[in-house]
């Protein structure tokens, strides 16, 4: 076996392959570095959120693997997503290793996600290791999430021996992790003994040579293109030799293994084989997938296939044609959008793409949600596309003759004040509230309700609880289509000239709604520049100036005074834009526009529609 660390070969006894799960924000990444560091894998640089919409955002998106040497074992470890957009991503990972290590913050106690991943990890029957991280905040209370992560594996009817589980409290920021919250902390070596002590070693499923690998993700390279990262279960596999892709029991494909690589830390180190139990990445199967057995005998039986979730959510990609279209991307044609979707679906196993759709220009993309579609956009935008997205819509499915919609839990972590609010606005969206509980002077609200109900609320859940509530939601079945919800209060301003928006016009326009737009922006007729209050839309003229006379009057000629625009995101616009809407993105601009820019079409496409 190649040595991970140095290419030397040496024999390593043991590998022990791991997964970190938890919710967003609860430390998976830092203690995944920390560990790292402290083995000598990485330097202080290195780190697992290597993206960078990763490092921008403080969340991990893309499932990652990485592997240290400690007491001659080597440790695979595997950094999950914590959003649960990006839930595909976990449920296939556990399917690939022994054990997870369950991060719960000390203060926020365990959440939406955590007890979705945890779900999946008892229900394939996995030990965890429970981690209570961040035990150094003010408001940390370990021993109360101790109880709290019991009653949740019972909860979850977690077997006897699940129940069992081992603690270790840690500051993943620092490196440090203590069997005893009263033991002094040093470093990360008491988590390191206790998964030596705890989870099983990776060995064959039987005595049998022949290879069994399964892939558990995807990757992408330029050169080597799609590549296969996967479990070896049995046997082992080498370089140049060929092997057998077996989807089901009947389809197979043979294909020649071009190049193999291992993990060293966070970088891949080129291998000339890799045995059972190890985790590797495989070279040359062209069309490999998530799930597909790898062997060397044709008439081995196929590994289980493992499942990936059905996207929940869809929208149109189009080729943008707005009067400003063209102006800061260079890929702007739907063949140049096509072969980015396309690539994209290489490696994004919970998107699809239908590329027939009726309208040239156009392709209907699906997603686990409105974050899995945004990050995508995004990435496309800081590669240099132009393109317009419409309004995200559910979608719905026929289940025993009944029209049936995805549904998500919905938990709230709001201050005691801000309760009425919350349950107002979500019971408006369809959802109903299930469990409320206290701790201090906050109110942990749990709902369940229609995920498109949730389109357009995020931003209001902000205001309303003024920046200090948790939302996190979490998928869990599609259930009876519950009716109408209206998604917006609110119209549109219209720009119904092109030109540059002007101070003047802009002040008293502001008193009618709030701006997505300042002073001295471009704008083009059918634009949409901010949103009116009274829930109607409205044609504006955003560039019109102050008349011009020769008398001045006391008062009327002070500054005028604009409050802030509210900057559209990706995300933030395909929270409030309307049916009859497209979100324009470019590498430098993100707009609203009416699918309709004049307003004698949209008048005439109205007319279509009643």
């Amino acid at each position: 076996m190649v040595g991970p660390a140095t290419g030397a070969h040496f024999f390593i006894m043991e590998i022990r392959n791991i997964a970190i799960i938890a919710h967003v924000d609860h430390g998976k990444t830092a203690i995944t570095d920390a560990l790292l560091r402290q083995t000598g894998t990485t330097t202080g640089e290195a780190s697992m959120d290597s993206n960078a919409l990763e490092k921008e955002r403080g969340i991990t998106i893309y499932s990652k693997n990485a592997a240290l040497i400690y007491k001659n074992t080597k440790i695979n470890i595997v950094d999950t997503p914590g959003h649960a957009d990006f839930g595909s991503e976990v449920e296939r990972i556990l399917r690939s290793i022994d054990s997870v290590l369950l991060v719960v913050d000390a203060q926020e106690g365990p959440m939406p996600q955590t007890r979705f991943v945890l779900k999946k990890s008892l229900a394939l029957g996995l030990k965890p290791i429970v981690v209570i991280n961040k035990i150094d905040k003010p408001a940390a209370d370990p021993e109360k999430t101790h109880n709290l992560v019991f009653d949740l594996f019972a909860e979850l009817d977690a077997a006897p021996e699940q129940l069992d589980f081992p603690v270790i409290y840690a500051i993943g920021r620092e490196g440090v992790a203590k069997n005893q919250l009263t033991d002094e902390g040093k470093d990360l070596t008491p988590l390191l003994d206790m998964i030596l002590d705890k989870v099983p070693p990776a060995k064959p499923i039987n005595d049998s040579d022949t290879l069994l690998a399964q892939p558990f993700n995807l990757a992408y390279d330029n050169f080597l293109g799609r590549l296969a990262i996967a479990r070896i279960y049995n046997g082992k596999i080498k370089s140049s030799e060929t092997v057998y892709v077996k989807k089901g029991e009947t389809d197979q494909k043979q294909y020649r293994v071009t190049k193999l690589f291992t993990f060293n830390g966070i970088q891949r180190t080129e291998a000339e084989e890799i045995g059972a139990g190890d985790i590797g990445i495989i070279a040359g199967l062209e069309d490999v997938y998530i799930g597909d057995t790898i062997t060397t005998d044709a008439n081995t039986t196929p590994l289980e296939a493992i499942k990936v979730d059905e996207p929940t959510i869809e929208l149109n990609f189009l080729v943008n044609n707005s009067p400003f279209a063209g102006r800061d991307g260079k890929f702007v044609t739907s063949r140049q959008i096509r072969e980015r979707l396309e690539k994209e679906l290489e490696v994004n196993v919970g998107l699809k793409v239908d590329f027939n759709s009726s309208k040239s220009g156009q392709f209907i993309v699906r997603g686990r949600g409105e974050l899995h579609v945004a990050i995508l956009v995004e990435n496309m935008r800081r590669e240099g596309y132009e393109l317009m997205v419409s309004q995200p819509k559910v979608i719905l499915k026929e289940i025993d003759g009944k029209t049936c919609e995805p549904f998500e839990e919905i938990i709230a972590d709001v201050p005691n004040e801000f309760q009425g609010a919350v349950i107002e606005k979500l019971g408006k969206q369809g959802a109903v509230l299930t469990n409320l509980t206290t701790h201090q002077n906050r109110i942990l609200l749990t709902f369940e309700g229609p995920s498109r109900g949730l389109f357009g609320y995020r931003n209001a859940f902000t205001v309303d609880t003024k920046g200090e509530g948790i939302l996190a939601t979490h998928f869990i079945g599609y259930r009876p289509h519950i009716g109408a919800i209206d998604r917006n209060n609110f119209g549109s301003m219209i720009s119904q000239t092109t030109g540059k928006a002007l101070a003047f016009s802009l002040a008293n326009l502001q008193n009618r709604g709030t701006l997505y737009i300042g002073a001295n922006t471009e704008v083009y007729e059918g634009m949409v520049v901010g949103n009116t209050a009274k829930g109607d839309d409205m044609t504006v003229n955003p560039t019109k100036g102050k008349e011009l006379t020769n008398m001045r009057a006391s008062g009327s000629d002070d500054a005028i005074q604009l409050a802030p625009a509210r900057k559209l995101s990706i995300e933030s616009g395909l929270e409030i834009m309307s049916e009859d809407e497209y979100l324009e993105v470019t590498p430098n601009n993100v707009r609203l526009r009416k699918q309709s820019l004049t307003e004698n079409e949209r008048k005439k496409s109205k007319q279509k529609s009643s």
